[in-house]
């Protein structure tokens, strides 16, 4: 159980927790061969480490967005703790914070490369996200809801998708070559495209209409993505 959750792991499964997070275990029985690895962040400094592992989007995932293994990746897993299990048991010496850290960091690089994979198979058993994704974006235009609530957050459409918005982010990303907020900026835009085309409104009612409260943060991200001001493009001065 985590909250009033029941997740199932019969099959090898691995969450990532940052640090300061409360974690709490109640009546917990292991089935199978489990193992923890709690990591002291003083033990990270000097080392590499320190700063890469800052960029493993896993640790912002929800629980129940684990990472559920195959046989041989539980295999490649199980082999590397035994290594460092072993290290640690070791009289210590100047090489056992290295070949400890060494360790983890290869089944940080493993565990991306497997979450890479589930986000393809997941794909296929659950439909594309940008599609679902798409939708939500969709719904958040027509229901108004820029007026109300502002230019749409990854947090915000992550939430109504049941994810968590690391690892929408992450999904998409496999799927399409871009982040959520990069997909919100390119539907903002086009919606903007269409609006400077056809509208006699001026470019800062439209921004504003969009959501831009800042009109210079609007024209930098139109050129951004476009290479021309908004003004440019209302004008005709492009195709």
């Amino acid at each position: 159980m985590y909250g009033r959750t029941k997740y199932d792991h019969e099959n090898g499964s691995m969450i990532f927790v940052k640090p300061r997070q409360v974690i709490e275990f109640n009546n917990l029985e292991y089935e199978e061969d489990a193992f923890i690895i709690f990591i002291h962040e003083d033990f990270l400094n000097g080392h590499f480490l320190h700063n890469e592992i800052s960029k493993y989007a896993f640790f912002d995932y929800e629980t129940n967005e684990a990472l559920h293994l195959s046989p041989s990746e539980e295999h490649t897993i199980w082999d590397l703790f035994s290594k460092i299990e072993t290290e640690y048991h070791n009289n210590t010496d100047e090489y056992s914070k290295d070949i400890i850290l060494a360790h983890i960091d290869s089944i940080l690089k493993y565990s991306q490369r497997f979450y890479k994979r589930q986000f393809i198979n997941r794909t296929e058993l659950s439909g594309k996200t940008i599609s679902r994704f798409n939708e939500v974006l969709g719904a958040y235009f027509k229901n108004g809801l820029l007026h109300t609530q502002g230019l749409p957050s990854v947090n915000a459409l992550a939430s109504q998708l049941n994810l968590s918005p690391r690892y929408l982010s992450d999904m998409l990303k496999q799927e399409t070559g871009k982040t959520a907020i990069e997909l919100i900026h390119i539907y903002l835009v086009n919606e903007a495209k269409n609006r400077l085309r056809t509208d006699n409104q001026r470019v800062s009612e439209i921004a504003y209409e969009l959501g831009f409260e800042n009109l210079s943060y609007f024209s930098r991200l139109f050129k951004k993505e476009t290479g021309f001001t908004p003004n440019q493009f209302k004008k005709g001065l492009v195709n």
